[in-house]
């Protein structure tokens, strides 16, 4: 065969290099003629059926007969055109209910890519199709059927992925007819059954508690039996866990009819009665309450189901809140800790076969949410991929009242997976048997090469935003199309009635039984009670908070762990300059030998491992550590290869697993969460680079880290490290926001901490870590040191690890000897606490007495009363920060001072004015405001109070 030769197009009126310039114009006139310049799209319309194809061997405009192999050119239009309907095949597929789907001219065009029909007819059919079933004889039949396979209600996109072998699998795949639905009787009447359940029930909802948002599924009634195909090919292939993500539309009718909620307690919701009557007591679907509760169409559900092959396998739709799509990352951290293996020494062993993550996006939420990025990022990191998530649009062609043109840049609302390499099936959801065939598609690609796969069910939305709504008001034309249009129940019904398959007879019985069943789950719902509502009570067990836990560890334990963490494989060689910053650490239990707050760390991970109890710690450079203080994976010097120490410790009975993050915040935040509501056994830490940096996963702290327990009894014991002290280093690298978190803080939700002491870091570890599996678990949020980080005054004596326990208060060494002395207290957390330390030597102190409330929340009242209460003659108490005045603990702490400081005793401030940012840039600005605030707390008199 000769070498195929470059060919060239002319167009009237244009020369030279203009007319390559034309031709890529006209390809996209091709695509979209409202794309181009109006004046263009008139000139394409008049001459694109008088251009010349042309190259220096042949002209295509003079048909050219013989063997097709004697004719390069000929073979490369055959070529291109067999590949032009492979990539734009789905730009005239019938894949939208609502319009007709006709094809364009340009597919029949031959003339247009110099061919005839005898050239057609004369390639060989390999040429076109290589996977073209038997029946195909010709090669104008194969171009026949590939227009088929790729312009019927299925259609593909992944000419975007870069692997050969995965291309040309799914190409296969396509060509060979494995997307012609081919479904025996016996299933295709199943089928119909289960649309009968989705729309039945839909229309009960909406008969029975009219006017009730429900935010129902009509429209993309295919999505349950997709989901159910997806479900039972997993469940056919070992897998033994499966989590779902989905917001609001259509998510009762997946909890009734995909995880098996009970109707009568779906039913109850809507009656406001007391459901909680109604959990099966064979325990095989486990339903969570909170004490506030949430909306039915957030709430989540977990379910045991048995099959063939695999005894139990669970089966989790995720609570969500209506931050759509936050709960995508929160459930591939559910998948990620099923996979994960955590019960030997090393990383944790990760299974891809034995859990997978199935995500519901809405087709406005999907571009237009960048957690969605966030979260498709991670799906191939080594810390955070699922082997596969297998993703479902649930495109309804609307967002609220806003039509696609106005809520996103792309054709289609999958467009952004194309930038990772996500293969792309869009189906109609008006025909269920396509959508079978996605389903099984999905699946097959996620268990052959481990990678996320998305499926673009288009479908439509048959009433407004929700059911209160009406979308006529400002979507006339759209909801004049959808009254118009059968439900995918009838369309369905009257297909298989056509084809024989489905009788009347059997589908009044279908019908008759599904109603016959929803009739009698509403009568088993008991009657809402008049006067049963009042205030939630929060659980005793929450309400009573931590209790007091020893957590020291015996010296000879610790000393042989710490010869352990210097000990490094033979031959593996760590950087020099590193090399002798580890070995100091081997004197840290020698006399005067101190504990720094990275090796405080390092030890009170490695003793939660020696108690089996799994470790794993995440965030923006966390295996070095931000400020160098970690180094928990070292890199030999001359080969790159990595250790971690952690990973080889003799007594370990756990795994230890350390991920450096994307530079994401609200996705691995998400994850992380997921992780550790999946696996309470773990303890989870998240770190932010800085402090601040946590403002970009805000939602997730306030709808799942904060609330979650309370909505939806989903219990957390994740800790969140925030790097905080004001260094001069400017607004975003100074606060971590502890403000935020204490107006969060209720309930005893979570902890708050702002420690000053190497001792304090290893005792809360270690005191997080023993709680986990008890009822008095919460997250942890650590305000965590940096300049402070190998500051001799935090570090740590070794008997202080050794005995007690974390304290919510502690005294400032060698003040308040003489308690009738003192006349002010100086109250203060973290840093600053440090800061004030180290102007004490010297200074005329014995008036004066600083305790550092290292515990902020839950706020130690009690403790502070006693020990305020030992001091006669106290004169004033101050509060001091660094942080402006309308951030940092003040406006949390001050009441609560107030309440604990004994009569007539002035509480004041003393720290930065109210700002609006939450720090100089300037870093001798910085110095002179730190130098003014210390003064002032260690001067008589010195306060200002009233700073605005």
């Amino acid at each position: 065969m000769k070498k195929p030769v470059t060919e060239h197009t002319e167009w009237p009126g244009f020369h030279g290099a203009n007319q390559g310039y034309v031709e890529e114009l006209y390809e996209q006139f091709l695509q979209n003629p409202n794309d181009v310049d109006p004046e263009m799209k008139a000139y394409f319309e008049q001459n694109q059926h008088n251009r010349k194809a042309t190259n220096p061997a042949v002209d295509f405009s003079t048909p050219v007969t013989g063997n097709m192999s004697e004719n390069p050119a000929k073979i490369a239009a055959v070529l291109r055109y067999a590949d032009y309907i492979r990539s734009n095949g789905h730009l005239s597929a019938k894949i939208h209910p609502l319009s007709s789907g006709s094809l364009d001219n340009q597919w029949d065009d031959f003339e247009m890519w110099g061919l005839t029909e005898e050239d057609l007819n004369s390639v060989p059919v390999g040429l076109v199709c290589p996977s073209a079933p038997p029946n195909i004889k010709t090669g104008k039949e194969a171009f026949q059927y590939l227009k088929k396979v790729y312009t019927n209600t299925i259609a593909t996109e992944f000419e975007h992925i870069s692997q050969l072998d995965e291309k040309e699998w799914l190409r296969n795949k396509v060509e060979s007819g494995a997307l012609i639905p081919q479904i025996k009787n016996e299933k295709k009447i199943g089928l119909y059954e289960r649309l009968a359940e989705v729309e039945n029930f839909e229309t009960f909802l909406h008969r029975t508690f009219v006017g009730q948002k429900r935010f129902s599924i009509e429209g993309l009634d295919s999505m349950v039996p997709l989901l159910d195909e997806v479900i039972a090919s997993a469940v056919h292939n070992d897998v033994e866990t499966i989590n779902i993500g989905m917001a609001h539309r259509g998510r009762l009718n997946v909890l009734a009819h995909v995880l098996g909620k009970p109707y009568e307690m779906i039913f109850a919701e809507f009656q406001h009665a007391p459901n909680k009557e109604l959990v099966p007591s064979e325990g095989s679907i486990g339903i969570n309450f909170g004490w506030t509760g949430d909306v039915k169409y957030h709430l989540g559900i977990d379910r045991k189901i048995k099959s063939g092959t695999t005894a139990n396998i669970r089966l989790t739709l995720a609570n969500n809140p209506s931050h759509l799509e936050f709960a995508g990352a929160v459930v591939e951290g559910f998948t990620r800790a099923a996979q994960d293996d955590r019960g030997l020494r090393g990383y944790a062993k990760y299974d891809p076969v034995k859990a997978m993550a199935i995500l519901i996006h809405g087709d406005a939420a999907f571009p237009g949410q960048g957690i969605v990025a966030e979260t498709l990022n991670l799906s191939r990191l080594p810390g955070y991929k699922t082997g596969g998530t297998i993703h479902i649009i649930s495109n309804n062609t609307i967002g609220f009242t806003t039509e696609s043109i106005d809520s996103r840049s792309t054709r289609y609302a999958s467009d952004l997976a194309k930038g990772y390499e996500i293969p792309i099936i869009h189906v109609n959801a008006d025909d269920p048997e396509a959508c079978l065939m996605a389903a099984r598609l999905s699946f097959e690609y996620r268990s052959r090469f481990g990678k996320d796969f998305l499926i673009d069910l288009i479908g439509y939305r048959r009433f407004g935003h929700n059911e209160m709504d009406e979308p006529m008001t400002t979507n006339p034309e759209m909801y004049k199309l959808v009254h118009n249009h059968p439900t995918v129940k009838e369309l369905y019904g009257k297909k298989l009635k056509a084809q024989g398959v489905l009788s009347e007879k059997k589908r009044e019985e279908i019908e008759e039984n599904i109603n016959s069943i929803l009739k009698s789950a509403n009568e088993k719902v008991p009657k809402a009670e008049k006067g049963r509502e009042k205030e939630p009570d929060i659980p005793e067990v929450v309400e009573m908070g931590i209790p007091r836990i020893k957590t020291g560890v015996p010296a000879n334990i610790l000393k042989k762990i710490n010869s352990e963490l210097l000990t490094w494989p033979e031959g593996f060689t760590v950087f020099s300059k590193l090399a002798k910053i580890l070995q100091r650490r081997q004197d840290a239990f020698s006399e005067n030998g101190k504990i720094d707050w990275g090796l405080a760390e390092t030890l009170a991970f490695s003793t939660i491992l020696q108690e089996g109890i799994p470790v794993r710690l995440t965030g923006q450079d966390s295996e070095r550590g931000t400020f160098a203080q970690r180094n928990l994976v070292l890199h030999d010097s001359n080969t790159g290869a990595q250790f971690s120490p952690l990973h080889t410790l003799p007594d370990a009975k756990a795994s230890f697993s350390i991920h450096n993050s994307p530079l994401s915040e609200a996705a691995v935040v998400g994850f992380e969460y997921g992780y550790n509501v999946f696996a309470p056994e773990t303890l989870v830490l998240w770190e932010a680079q800085y402090g601040d940096f946590a403002n970009a996963a805000q939602v997730l702290f306030d709808q799942f880290v904060a609330a979650g327990r309370a909505k939806w009894g989903q219990k957390s014991g994740l800790v969140i490290l925030l790097p905080h002290g004001y260094e001069g280093q400017g607004p975003e690298h100074s606060s971590g926001r502890v403000e935020r978190f204490l107006t969060l803080a209720a309930e005893n939700n979570w902890t708050v901490a702002n420690l000053s002491s190497a001792a304090q870091y290893f005792h809360i570890l270690r005191r997080q870590a023993k709680i986990l599996k008890q009822e008095s678990v919460r997250p942890l949020v650590l305000m965590t040191p940096k300049s402070l980080l190998r500051n001799p005054l935090v570090a740590a004596d070794p008997a202080q690890l050794t005995e007690g326990s974390f304290e919510p208060i502690l005294e400032q060494p060698g003040l308040g000897s003489n308690p009738e002395q003192i006349e002010r207290i100086v109250l203060c957390s973290g840093k600053v606490s440090i800061d004030i330390a180290e102007q004490l030597d010297g200074k005329d102190s014995d008036w004066l007495h600083v305790l550092r409330i290292e515990e902020i929340y839950p706020f130690p009242l009690d403790e502070l009363k006693e020990r305020l209460a030992q001091y006669p003659n106290l004169k004033e108490i101050v509060w001091v920060q660094e942080e402006p005045k309308n951030m940092g603990a003040w406006t949390f702490v001050e009441p609560r001072i107030n309440e604990a400081a004994p009569n007539g005793i002035k509480v004041a401030y003393i720290g930065r004015r109210r700002r609006s940012s939450p720090a100089e840039g300037d870093p001798n600005i910085h110095k002179l405001e730190q130098a003014r605030i210390v003064h002032e707390a260690l001067s008589k008199g010195g306060n200002e109070d009233g700073r605005n």
